[in-house]
């Protein structure tokens, strides 16, 4: 299995610029961003609209077909939105990534295990929706040396990583809060992105 900030780290390594919609675990400061990014204002967290991460990513890759769109998604919250999968298979956007990281649990709010956990078949279940393109992988060297060939693959593409379940137990009320709030970053998207 992977460490969540190490697939984070990975895949930040290799933005170019593109935009990240990550949620839930991933976008917790102890487990991924803000904690590794490296280009923050790309970053468009969507960690308290759990299940619409995916959503957004596809709006966003349509509206903005000559940059990249990572959608840094969690198996919990991917579950709640299921439809997505077919929606963005439809809109074949061709710049849409779409990083599942599976750890079977909600760890963000206890580490509650997902229904179905160690059962799905993510991988099958994005290639029925009709991904142009699916990944695995449950180990970093395998991620790490493979990540130039997922990226040069058309999308949308799907990229299941299995990662260790890090659960957060703080208190919301104690928690470490983001430097850049999810208003913020919507406000600041339209100049990032060189639109009025």
């Amino acid at each position: 299995m992977i460490k969540n900030q190490d697939a984070v780290r990975v895949i930040d390594s290799k933005r170019n610029g593109a935009l990240f919609v990550p949620t839930m675990n991933a976008n917790n400061v102890h487990f991924g961003l803000p904690t590794v990014t490296t280009d923050q204002k790309h970053d468009l967290p969507v960690s308290g609209a759990m299940g619409k991460a995916s959503s957004l990513a596809l709006g966003l890759a349509l509206a903005q077909p000559d940059k990249k769109v990572f959608c840094l998604d969690g198996d919990g919250s991917l579950l709640m939105n299921l439809g997505a999968l077919v929606t963005m298979s439809n809109k074949a956007p061709k710049n849409l990534y779409h990083f599942l990281f599976n750890n079977g649990v909600y760890a963000v709010t206890g580490g509650q295990p997902i229904p179905g956990s160690g059962q799905t078949d993510w991988e099958n279940m994005a290639k029925a929706a009709g991904y142009a393109s699916v990944f695995s992988f449950d180990n970093l060297e395998d991620l790490t040396t493979s990540m130039d060939e997922v990226l040069a693959s058309v999308g949308p593409v799907f990229i299941h990583l299995e990662v260790e379940p890090e659960v957060e137990n703080t208190p919301v009320q104690f928690r470490t809060r983001p430097s850049r709030t999810v208003q913020q970053a919507f406000r600041e998207l339209p100049e990032t992105l060189g639109v009025r």
